[in-house]
């Protein structure tokens, strides 16, 4: 009976012996960790063409005589300025563009570069159908760029979000 009172006694100070010792400090230390985060590709930048746009009026278009080379020597008055000629009148075949009729207009240009483009049909939408292509391809350039990007910025929203444990691990 002693022997089983002193291993029991003997037992009890042996699950209890932490107690008697000095008791060490745990210090708690936190430190950032760095998270590799695989970078996704970024999406090619957009490259977009600037169509054309016109401006038809009824104005009359300035058709002026071809520059020509004056053998003429310059004249000068009293204070060392020079006299300059009144511009010269010519007539139709010495203008820079001939075949422009006298009182041809910015509409009348219009019409016939149109016709000529578009094999006598006038359409008119104040650009060019070649620049109303270069629209629509300009913006399905933006409607792809934004889709990439809006990839991206998922990829990092799905990489960075805090882990949610589901019902079914917490019963694992």
């Amino acid at each position: 009976m002693i022997q089983r009172n002193f291993t029991i006694s003997a037992l009890i100070i042996l699950l209890s012996s932490c107690s008697l010792l000095p008791t060490k400090q745990v210090e708690i230390v936190s430190k950032p960790i760095e998270i590799d985060i695989m970078q996704p590709d970024l999406p090619r930048p957009v490259e977009l063409t600037a169509p054309k746009w016109y401006v038809v009026s009824n104005a009359k278009i300035v058709n002026p005589c071809k520059k020509s080379v004056s053998f003429d020597p310059k004249r000068y008055n009293e204070d060392a300025v020079e006299i300059l000629k009144r511009p010269k009148t010519c007539d139709l075949s010495e203008r820079e563009n001939p075949d422009w009729p006298v009182g041809y207009t910015y509409y009348d240009k219009f019409i016939d570069e149109v016709k000529e483009q578009n094999n006598g049909e006038v359409l008119f939408v104040a650009t060019t159908i070649g620049d109303y292509k270069v629209m629509a391809e300009d913006m399905q350039e933006l409607k792809r760029y934004i889709k990439q990007l809006g990839e991206v910025i998922i990829y990092y929203r799905e990489v960075t979000a805090p882990k949610v444990k589901n019902e079914t691990d917490s019963s694992d």
